[in-house]
């Protein structure tokens, strides 16, 4: 699975920006899909997830509410819908892929496919 994250740029506080993230290679079907981000001199982190059809959702503390995470599997395709940014939200995020099921995994080690990330900077 190839994964081609796209959307960031440069936001205001406040602001909104959208995340795509288009598979190639084969169908996300049966994929549950991430978000992760990395800050400079951060570990990266997880953000967001979502399972496979797109029943499930699970954020992480500092983004719930603000962020949201679907998907469009007719298009291969999974969001993230970023609304409210901070200034703490600057990173470079990236999309990741593993193998479905129920269980709701947010650590970097448990995806086996990733993106190559998209920078977004939000300004104070």
């Amino acid at each position: 699975v190839q994964l081609q994250a796209s959307g960031g740029g440069l936001v205001q506080a406040g602001g909104s920006l959208r995340l795509s993230c288009a598979a190639s290679g084969r169908t996300l079907n049966s994929y549950n899909l991430g978000w992760f981000r990395q800050a400079p001199g951060k570990e990266r982190e997880f953000v967001a997830l979502i399972t496979w059809p797109g029943v499930g959702t699970s954020y992480a503390v500092s983004v719930k509410g603000r962020f949201t995470i679907s998907r469009d599997n007719a298009k291969n395709t999974v969001y993230l819908q970023m609304n409210s940014l901070k200034f703490e939200d600057t990173a470079v995020y990236y999309c990741a892929a593993r193998s479905g099921g129920s269980v709701y995994y947010t650590g970097v080690n448990h995806y086996a496919y990733w993106g190559q990330g998209t920078q977004v900077t939000v300004s104070s």
